[in-house]
């Protein structure tokens, strides 16, 4: 990691401190994984949300194991900046994405009263101003400095209250996507405490020496509908979670599509296969969710596999017939109903080609691999830490001779 530069005082009035580099690009481009695979419809317009809450209640408990070393490190430097070692809690922990339209004005962030508990504010920008969007500089009301660009990797800290008053631009192509934490002085709001109460619900039968590694659950559907616009709602949006697959090149046909061309909301749940131009790869996934897994691994991770051998079987791509084409028109008649709305809002920064001819499905097979051996590894980390975090009332880095 670079070294950070650190910019503040503690005897200046606003507080604040502005960290560059704190975060790795591998750990900005992991986090995007997670919330690309993950995220919900948030709680403002054009804006999406992954909350670690939300990571568990989707069976997607092992995507917390990369935020652990950077909620200490950010809480570490929050204390030590405002003089408050040993007094704070970590009250929430999200990935937010901010796509276009979406922009907020002059508020703090502890402007209603259900908000009171938060003290200190820490965002960390995981992608760039100019590269990944445009709009959506930060800006303080008062103080030094006015106007924070963000860049991948930088960190911005200051106190939630009215000392901050800051405000977003309108996101004007593009998603910004931040990791955002909230510290509190009331361990009543502790948020290490319900995850940990959460965990030790959903993990109840899991055993370190048995690892079973489970599929993604969707929430309720609702959660992944987007619309630009609510009057219609549901005429004129569509499924955050197939959009994401669609620009990057890729559709999905139900296993059972030659009895699926009417109207079922609950084809998204059940067993899919992938489809890229009119070839269809004959790999079951479980879920949407779980087909969105690999297609944003190969993403993040497919550029960087060392050549591999064949990992795909005669049969395993095949031409979609008439029947299955007609199926994922279906699908996206139902699901994608407009497709301006969706090329607006997940706009793609490189050209993703459908010609399946030039499409490497060896190099995508081997990362679906790539991605098994990748949440294994995550979810047995989890399964030796969830002890030692109930022991101790905290998320924190076991060390490994621990486990």
């Amino acid at each position: 990691m670079l070294p950070s530069r650190e910019m503040g005082a503690k005897s200046l009035k606003p507080p604040r401190l502005i960290l560059h580099n704190f975060l790795t690009s591998e750990e900005c481009k992991e986090l995007e994984f997670i919330h690309k695979s993950s995220s919900t419809v948030g709680y403002r317009p054009n804006v999406f949300s992954t909350t670690l809450s939300h990571l568990i209640a989707t069976n997607s408990s092992p995507f917390l194991i990369p935020f652990v070393p950077i909620r200490e490190k950010l809480k570490e430097k929050v204390e030590n900046f405002f003089g408050c070692e040993y007094e704070l809690c970590i009250e929430f922990t999200g990935l937010i994405s901010w796509c276009r339209g979406a922009c907020i004005g002059w508020h703090s962030d502890d402007n209603r009263p259900y908000l009171k508990q938060r003290h200190f504010t820490a965002v960390c920008y995981l992608n760039s101003y100019g590269k990944d969007f445009k709009g959506g500089l930060f800006h303080f009301q008062d103080g030094e400095p006015t106007t924070l660009v963000p860049m991948a990797g930088d960190v911005a800290i200051y106190t939630a209250d009215s000392c901050n008053i800051h405000a977003v631009d309108e996101i004007i192509e593009g998603e910004r996507l931040t990791l955002t934490l909230w510290f509190s002085r009331d361990s009543a709001h502790d948020e290490d405490a319900k995850l940990i109460s959460l965990l030790s619900k959903t993990m109840l039968h899991c055993s370190i020496n048995m690892p079973e590694v489970k599929p993604p659950m969707l929430a309720s559907i609702n959660m992944y509908w987007f619309s630009l616009d609510l009057a219609s709602h549901q005429q004129l949006g569509f499924d955050i979670c197939l959009a994401r697959m669609h620009v990057l090149g890729f559709d999905v046909c139900s296993c059972q599509a030659e009895g699926l061309l009417s109207d079922s909301t609950e084809i998204l749940m059940e067993p899919l296969q992938l489809v890229r131009g009119k070839e269809l790869f004959k790999q079951d996934f479980v879920n949407i969710l779980h087909a969105l897994q690999a297609v944003q691994f190969h993403h993040w991770k497919g550029s960087d596999l060392p050549n591999v051998q064949s990992e795909v079987q005669p049969g395993d791509v095949v031409r979609l017939s008439k029947s299955q084409q007609e199926a994922v028109r279906s699908l996206k008649s139902q699901f994608l109903k407009d497709h301006q709305a969706v090329e607006m809002i997940f706009s793609c920064t490189t050209t993703c080609s459908r010609n399946e001819q030039n499409f490497d499905w060896e190099r995508f097979s081997a990362t679906i691999v790539a991605l098994k051996d990748y949440c294994c590894k995550l979810h047995k980390e989890l399964l030796m830490s969830l002890p030692y975090w109930r022991s101790h009332g905290i998320i924190y880095s076991v060390p490994p001779e621990y486990s």
